[in-house]
C-alpha cells in the first residue's frame, strides 16, 4: 500500500497523520452515516491498515448506533473479566474513578493476547475525560520488529511465547472493576503459546508479538532464561519513534490494529474521573 503523506483525500474522507510512525485522525466523517456508505467503510479500513491506529473527533452515538459502527469492521466480542453495560454485552465500561488510583489496563499491552485467537481491533469512544491527562499511547509493532537486526530477527522467527492473563502487573489493572462488574468467571485464567512474531493476515507485514502485561517466557525456555531477551524486547518496542500519543475530548473514537499495535493509557489523572466505552472486534491466531 503506498505510503500517504501528512495529509490525504480520497472522496470525502479526510486524513492527517499525528506522528512519523503510526496514527492518523479522520476528520469531517459521521460514523452513524456508514450504513448509507459502504465506500466509506471500506476507505476507513484501508486507513487503519495504512496508519494502525485512527482517531475520530466529535461523534455523537448512542451504545447502540456505537455498536452499530463497531459491526462494520468484525464482529464483536465479550471481555472474559468485565460485564457489558446494560443490554450491550460486548460494550464493556472503561473506567478510573475520582478515588481510584490504578487505572484500567494502565501497562504496555496488546489486548488479549491470552486468547487463542485474539482481537483484530479495539474500539475506545470517550464519554467522561479529566480536565488534564488521560492520554493514550501507542506503539507499532512492525517497526518495531522492522528496527531489529538480521541476527535477532532470525533468532526470533524461531521462538514462541507464553501470553497469560495471570501476570500481576496486568491483572491487578483489572481488580477495581472486577469488584464493581465482574464476570462469573472472572478468576479464570487464560494461557496460550503464540509467535514472537507473527504475520499480518492483510498486510502481509511481520509485526513483533510479544508484550510486557502478558507475555511470560518463551516456550521450551524457563522464566529466568527468558527475563533477558524479553526485558530488551519490551523495552525496544515501545521506543518513542516507534510511538504516537492521543489526547481525548468527550466523543474521540481511536479504533487501533491489536494485531499490530500496543498501547498504554497514562495514569497521571488521580482525583478526577475517566469513562470510556470499550469494544472488541474477533480475531485470528497469531501466525
Amino acid at each position: 500500500m503506498a505510503a500517504l503523506g501528512n495529509n490525504s483525500q480520497k472522496r470525502g474522507l479526510s486524513i492527517h497523520r499525528i506522528a512519523g510512525s503510526l496514527g492518523a485522525e479522520i476528520h469531517d466523517v459521521d460514523l452513524k452515516e456508514l450504513d448509507e456508505n459502504p465506500g466509506l467503510v471500506r476507505e476507513i479500513r484501508e486507513a487503519l491498515l495504512q496508519h494502525q491506529v485512527i482517531f475520530f473527533r466529535n461523534q455523537e452515538l448512542d451504545p447502540e448506533g456505537y455498536l452499530k459502527f463497531t459491526s462494520h469492521f468484525g464482529k464483536p466480542i465479550e471481555y472474559p473479566f468485565v460485564k457489558g453495560i446494560a443490554n450491550f454485552p460486548t460494550i464493556i465500561e472503561v473506567l478510573k474513578q475520582e478515588h481510584e488510583t490504578v487505572n484500567f489496563g494502565g501497562i504496555w499491552h496488546s489486548d488479549t493476547s491470552y486468547f487463542e485467537s485474539p482481537p483484530m481491533g479495539s474500539i475506545l469512544w470517550a464519554r467522561e475525560v479529566p480536565p488534564y491527562g488521560g492520554d493514550t499511547l501507542f506503539a507499532n509493532q512492525y517497526a518495531a520488529y522492522e528496527a531489529l537486526s538480521p541476527g535477532l530477527k532470525q533468532t526470533l522467527s524461531t521462538l514462541k511465547a507464553v501470553n497469560t492473563s495471570a501476570k500481576a502487573d496486568a491483572s491487578k489493572t483489572r481488580e477495581d472493576r472486577i469488584r464493581d462488574s465482574g464476570t462469573s468467571g472472572a478468576k479464570e485464567t487464560f494461557e496460550v503459546i503464540h509467535p514472537v512474531v507473527r504475520t499480518h493476515p492483510e498486510t502481509g507485514r511481520k509485526a513483533l508479538y510479544v508484550n510486557v502485561a502478558h507475555t511470560s517466557h518463551f516456550e521450551g525456555w524457563s522464566v529466568e532464561e527468558s527475563a533477558p531477551l524479553l526485558a530488551y524486547l519490551f523495552s525496544h518496542q515501545v521506543k518513542p519513534e516507534f510511538t504516537c500519543r492521543f489526547r481525548w475530548q468527550v466523543g474521540s473514537i481511536a479504533f487501533w490494529d491489536n494485531r499490530c499495535v500496543q498501547h498504554n493509557p497514562i495514569n497521571d489523572y488521580h482525583g478526577h474521573r475517566r469513562r470510556m466505552l470499550r469494544v472488541t472486534l474477533e480475531g485470528d491466531r497469531p501466525v
